[in-house]
């Protein structure tokens, strides 16, 4: 009897901490990651001590709400280093990256975090960013992708898309195809004149950052 009851606490705990998660993300989704954990518990329909009780931090709630979708994105960059056309390869994750960042406005700020080394989240991160790294080499050694593209200009394309994302409403993907068109004719090799320097990862970390701070933030 009493493995039985114990046994249907574990179910009732582990359906509590999927309907967090669920929440978790609808509100992500939606609104981004700077929303406060109140927000998060008032959509779930619990208090925010409940929802501490699962998770102690937002860091801890952004990892675990977004730990499959990261693992889906180094998915998708493996899959485009494995496409035997190094351009379709490339082409094809940058719109699929896109398109996850059109159905989840928080996805591209957790591109831009780091978490601890143990966690699942950021094990996955990194092998989406040596994945991404080995895709633009390989496209640019095939004689397809500008010398001068570099794995920042990948979040500048990002930070673009975001802002289009952002002013366009429900016309997102109209505009999203549309500016993608038009950034893969300039990322085409040879490319059209010159370049200004790349730049720098904290620099290009600060500018994400910037994007997706609210309104009034420091």
């Amino acid at each position: 009897m009493v493995a039985r009851e114990d046994g249907g606490l574990r179910a009732d705990a582990a359906h509590n901490r999927a309907r967090l998660l669920a929440a978790a993300r609808e509100v992500f989704a939606e609104q981004g990651i700077h929303v406060s954990m109140r927000q998060i518990a008032l959509h779930a329909g619990v208090s925010e001590a409940t929802l501490r009780r699962r998770f102690a931090t937002m860091a801890d709630l952004v990892a675990e709400a977004f730990s499959e979708q990261v693992s889906v994105y180094a998915d998708a960059a493996e899959e485009a280093l494995g496409n035997p056309d190094a351009w379709a390869g490339f082409t094809g994750f940058v719109r699929r990256l896109t398109a996850m960042q059109l159905a989840d406005r928080g996805f591209t700020e957790v591109l831009t975090m780091t978490f601890p080394p143990s966690m699942r989240v950021e094990k996955q991160r990194r092998r989406a960013y040596a994945a991404v790294t080995g895709l633009i080499k390989r496209t640019q050694e095939s004689g397809s992708l500008r010398p001068d593209f570099s794995p920042e200009d990948l979040m500048l394309v990002l930070m673009a898309h975001a802002g289009v994302v952002a002013a366009s409403g429900d016309l997102a993907p109209v505009f999203s195809g549309r500016l993608l068109a038009y950034l893969f004719e300039a990322f085409a090799a040879p490319g059209t004149g010159s370049l200004p320097p790349a730049p720098s990862v904290t620099d290009t970390y600060r500018a994400m950052m910037r994007l997706h701070r609210k309104p009034g933030q420091a």
